[in-house]
């Protein structure tokens, strides 16, 4: 009997140990599980953490790569208040232009920014040879207005009788075209005596034609009611003619020489009016990369702002995919781009908008694939003029972008 409480004890004992036991195992699972847990949470979290920190990081890597390769520091605040400049390398106007062939002579010619004009007055710079025309302001801007009476002006020249356009000139004016058609004659219908055959331009809302040469913009655009920027080209005897960024004439050799201009809107009156602004005719130069091999530097008076600012035009694209060409094709070659201003205006206001402007090239220039590395900017404001400030002619050729060979 004694055995058998014993061995009965000794069974229980076993069986409490081992039910302890269990429990001890249980509690140990449970405890691991909950650690487990909150050990995988915490890695889990931290590597959310990592990866959002890393991306983080790569965003800010990658802005400032961005703020790198757009070249030059953005102007400060200050200067930005003073010339209101918009941001250096905000070219997204240029996008369109990409294509753009034309370069504008380097001898100015004739030039109207109709600077000073009084509205309602007959522009001071033309003469009239029939119809109504007279200064205007159109879009907040100053403008020659073709009212009626098949309106036709010529530039006021000294000796306009004879031939004042050179073996290699360029033509540039803006253009509000509200319907119909307008012409540019290649004489001055005033002064000189006509010349035979097709010897004018005419520019439709949706094309151009010059004598049997006729050429639609594409895609079905068109210009009426809006501005576009006419530029035409002669180099002895080839002709070419632009809207916007498009050339729609290309005529290999011209069949007559012409001798002056003429602007005419023949269907112009007060309810169909035409408009036209910033006019140039220039002379023609030689290539830039001769022209960079002999001098070591190209001017350039083709690259154009909006007026007061450091924002690129559209029609700056002709020179600047010219010297991107240059510099794509001879990658020794580095620049210093050097802004120059006329003297209207407070001098260091000049001087900070040269700045701005010399900055806004280099930063296209290097938008378009051309290693920061191989160009700086400066600018000079007004204090290097190579023409006279008391002319439109000498001012245009104060307002310039030089491109300075760098050793």
């Amino acid at each position: 009997m004694k055995i058998l409480v014993s061995f009965t004890t000794l069974v229980l004992a076993i069986i409490l140990s081992t039910s302890e036991c269990h429990c001890q195992i249980r509690n140990i699972l449970k405890n691991t599980k909950k650690e487990t847990t909150k050990n995988i949470n915490k890695n889990i979290n931290e590597g959310l953490n990592n990866i959002l920190n890393k991306n983080e990081n790569e965003k800010v890597e990658q802005s400032s790569e961005e703020v790198k390769k757009e070249g030059a520091a953005k102007p400060s605040e200050e200067s930005k208040n003073e010339t209101e400049a918009k941001p250096a390398g905000n070219a997204s106007p240029m996008l369109v232009w990409a294509k753009y062939d034309f370069v504008p002579g380097d001898k100015i010619i004739f030039e109207d920014v109709l600077s000073g004009e009084e509205n309602g007055e007959f522009p001071s710079r033309w003469d009239l040879v029939e119809g109504n025309v007279e200064n205007a302001v159109f879009g907040n801007e100053n403008v020659i207005m073709f009212r009626g009476g098949h309106p036709t002006i010529v530039p006021y020249l000294k000796n306009s009788n004879i031939d004042y356009l050179p073996d290699v000139f360029t033509v540039e004016f803006d253009l509000y075209l509200p319907s119909n058609s307008f012409y540019v004659y290649f004489y001055d219908r005033k002064n000189q005596e006509a010349i035979s055959g097709s010897n004018y331009l005419s520019i439709w809302e949706n094309r151009m034609s010059m004598g049997s040469a006729s050429s639609q913009l594409p895609g079905g655009a068109k210009i009426d009611n809006k501005w576009a920027h006419i530029a035409i080209a002669y180099t002895d005897g080839k002709f070419k003619a632009y809207i916007d960024e498009t050339r729609l004439i290309n005529i290999p050799r011209l069949e007559f020489n012409p001798t002056g201009i003429s602007f005419h809107a023949y269907t112009a009156n007060d309810n169909n009016r035409f408009y036209i602004k910033n006019i140039r005719f220039s002379e023609g130069g030689v290539k830039y990369y001769d022209r960079f091999i002999q001098d070591g530097k190209i001017v350039s008076n083709g690259i154009r702002f909006d007026t007061g600012k450091s924002t690129l035009r559209p029609e700056s694209m002709g020179v600047l995919n010219e010297i991107y060409a240059m510099m794509a094709e001879h990658p020794e070659i580095k620049l210093s781009i050097e802004g120059h201003t006329d003297s209207d205006g407070d001098n260091d206001l000049n001087l900070q908008l040269s700045r701005d402007r010399a900055v806004a090239v280099l930063n296209q220039l290097v938008s378009m694939g051309i290693s920061g590395d191989r160009l700086t900017s400066k600018g000079l404001g007004e204090n290097n003029p190579v023409g006279p400030n008391d002319t439109p002619e000498g001012k245009a050729a104060n307002r310039r972008v030089e491109f300075l060979k760098v050793e």
